[in-house]
């Protein structure tokens, strides 16, 4: 049988009926398209994709399982390495790990790995019905901060090695960016639901609404017996640009309106929180957050959607599916344009006016790319006497995250970098001794599978840590 050079195009809703409406964008693959993409792998001895997972799924393995039509024998081989397949086959930059690795990629399209992974996620979770077996208790407790990609990881790597494991969510849902940042469209909050219901099956504690820092400390968390802390708190801390307006009413993080949409719900018609809906909206960015944002105010009503992105289209750093996509649902994208001031409406003979503060538009100015930064992208650079003003009334700005400060604040002897993220070694340990730390509190926003790499890498050492001591007891 010839070899199908690219891959099994992914079925999903049409651009014109999605772009109305908040149901998942990507169908799926059907059993049939499943085992024919999974006969493209060739199988290489030497096994690249592996490398090229930050949680090092045996890939080729399951890939041979789906081949023969066993799905739950290729969830299985998943599920020894990553806590959250449905979400990373979902959400991953496969095309730039796993599927950039592909021997087939040569000369072809890469095997369609994520989209394989997908599908025995998803086939597991709506056929299988055996609940998962509660492993054998080591009589060792940890404590997680976070229900994010890296804490959920952790705890579900330790729970299978038999420790005691209690997640403290400081939010009412646990999932963290995977529920308040990643829209509906693009990962089901149904999907994230059902990955944290398994994880409670093994034996972990989920408390939601606890601040660490706040609610309790990591200090308190050893008083109550815990033997070691994972920090897994994301980067919650939205970056703004420092322009004048950004105060103006209409003016958002990104984190924030997403948060009110995919959290708090408010695309309802009875939404319990106030959101943008309608008008004509500027998003300031380029990353998957920009993309997120952009496709989710068009769905929420706005009459016209703006990318505003101070580089081109080559450098533009969202994956490149998300980015088809909402040229497809008609987001316009203005590239080499930089905002310069927010502009609005403001009566200061009149404060009370119910006008007033409001976004009337953003003046940008136009950009040329020059000599590449420190990370060999080309570094824009302003076109004097270029700028104009774009006529929008909500602006928002999804320009990157930072680590929130408060744990840093309240946690003696825990070393930061200048960016706010916390200090780790290669075990995922910080200065302070029996706490861990791993994924965007670290590093700053990053991808998901990155930051469940990181919280693989903290479980294994708190395994090897708190083995160690038990050893020197005896």
């Amino acid at each position: 049988m010839a070899l199908n050079p690219k891959k099994h195009e992914m079925p999903s809703q049409a651009p014109e009926v999605r772009a109305h409406n908040f149901s998942e964008v990507a169908l799926g693959y059907t059993a049939e398209i499943a085992v024919a993409e999974a006969q493209r792998c060739l199988n290489c001895k030497n096994r690249p994709c592996v490398a090229g997972c930050p949680v090092n799924i045996a890939i080729p393995d399951f890939i041979g399982k789906m081949k023969t039509g066993d799905f739950e024998g290729a969830y299985q081989i998943i599920s020894q390495s990553s806590a959250l397949p449905a979400v990373c086959g979902r959400v991953c930059p496969q095309e730039s790990q796993c599927e950039s690795k592909c021997t087939l990629g040569v000369k072809f399209e890469p095997v369609g790995i994520g989209r394989l992974e997908r599908f025995a996620a998803d086939w597991h979770n709506e056929h299988s019905t055996e609940a998962p077996r509660l492993p054998e208790q080591n009589g060792h407790k940890v404590a997680v901060v976070g229900a994010g990609p890296s804490g959920l990881t952790c705890a579900g790597d330790l729970a299978r090695k038999g420790y005691k494991v209690s997640i403290f969510e400081a939010l009412h849902t646990a999932g963290g960016v995977l529920v308040y940042g990643i829209p509906e469209f693009r990962l089901p909050k149904a999907i994230v639901a059902k990955e944290v219901e398994g994880l409670k099956a093994l034996g972990v504690d989920v408390e939601t609404n606890v601040v660490i820092g706040k609610t309790l400390t990591i200090d308190e968390l050893f008083e109550d017996g815990y033997e070691a802390v994972f920090v897994g708190s994301g980067a919650g801390l939205p970056n703004f640009m420092n322009i004048p307006g950004e105060s103006y009413k209409g003016v958002y993080s990104a984190n924030e309106f997403l948060t009110r949409s995919n959290l708090m719900k408010a695309y309802r018609d009875d939404p319990v929180t106030p959101i943008m809906k309608g008008g004509k909206v500027a998003v300031v960015g380029g990353g998957n957050v920009a993309m997120d944002a952009a496709r989710t105010a068009l769905r929420l009503g706005a009459e016209h959607v703006y990318i505003v992105y101070r580089r081109s289209m080559e450098e533009l750093p969202a994956r490149k599916e998300e980015v088809e996509h909402a040229i497809e649902e008609g987001i316009d994208f203005r590239l080499l344009q930089n905002p310069v001031e927010v502009l609005g409406y403001n009566n200061p003979e009149n404060p009370r006016d119910p006008k007033n503060g409001f976004v009337t538009g953003l003046r940008c100015i136009r950009m040329e790319l020059g000599e590449p930064d420190a990370k060999g992208r080309r570094r824009p650079v302003p076109i004097p006497g270029s700028e104009f003003v774009l006529d929008v009334d909500t602006v928002i700005i999804a320009i990157g995250t930072s680590p929130n400060p408060l744990i840093k604040s309240t946690t003696k002897g825990l070393e930061v970098n200048s960016h706010g993220g916390i200090i780790v070694n290669e075990d995922g340990l910080t200065s302070r001794e029996g706490v861990y730390a791993g994924g965007d509190a670290v590093t700053g926003a990053a991808t998901v599978i990155s930051a469940m790499g990181a919280g693989k890498v903290a479980a294994k050492g708190i395994d090897e840590y708190l083995m160690g001591k038990q050893q020197v007891n005896k």
